[in-house]
């Protein structure tokens, strides 16, 4: 099982927190990228949640000539669905599991845990979440897109189709274009996944009226939720 290669900035709104939201930066960021986030959402006032922010590891992305960064997995060239680094994908997504697996230690269900992230990040988060042996609370990509998305079908496991999805993304996005988050998001549809789509009039970046939509999503399909033992 892989470990983040440094703590994860954690952030709770209050004691003994109910639910998690493990969020993912983008490339060349990192985990100080959202730490706004919890103030950025409209939270239940009484409902106590632990944010949590990892660091991707530091590794060279060939697309920006092998310059050493923060990133998630590998990027060859501007075609993001070809030659696609599924291994690196893997590293991260094991990285996600440990943080779920002890947030489940810590006491909060599986079903109380929300993995999201923005670009890079939202890829790795909807790669693991729908690949799990069982249903995650949510799972949120915001101007991203499914990876390897062509091997969708044989890989996705049953139940972890069942996680319900928060997608956005902007009409103007000049680094991972409208498109391919409309064809990620045709695929999920296509094999059964819950699926709330919103796009805005923005670029690569992050609107207020996208965090708005997202905290009413939250509201609706993540808590209170069900009770779990």
């Amino acid at each position: 099982m892989n470990e983040p290669e440094t703590t994860p900035l954690e952030i709770e709104t209050g004691a003994a927190p109910a639910f998690s939201i493990i969020w993912l930066h983008g490339l060349g960021a990192d985990c100080r990228d959202f730490e706004q986030l919890p103030q950025m959402l409209s939270l239940p006032p009484d409902l106590p949640i632990r944010f949590i922010l990892p660091d991707a590891p530091r590794r060279p992305i060939t697309l920006n000539g092998g310059m050493v960064m923060r990133g998630w997995y590998d990027l060859t060239g501007m075609e993001i669905v070809k030659q696609e680094d599924a291994v690196g994908l893997e590293e991260s997504a094991g990285i996600v599991d440990a943080l779920v697996d002890r947030e489940i230690a810590r006491g909060v269900p599986r079903s109380r845990i929300v993995v999201g992230g923005f670009s890079q990040g939202g890829a790795v988060a909807l790669h693991y979440g729908l690949h799990g042996t069982e249903p995650l609370g949510g799972v949120v990509g915001l101007s991203t897109y499914l990876p390897l998305s062509q091997q969708f079908a044989q890989h996705a496991q049953p139940e972890g189709l069942r996680t319900p999805i928060f997608l956005a993304h902007g009409l103007f996005d000049p680094v991972l274009a409208l498109p391919l988050g409309e064809a990620s998001r045709q695929v999920l549809e296509d094999n059964g996944c819950d699926v709330s789509w919103q796009t805005y009039p923005i670029p690569h970046s992050v609107s207020p009226e996208e965090l708005a939509d997202l905290s009413a999503w939250l509201s609706a399909r993540v808590w209170p939720g069900p009770e779990t033992a």
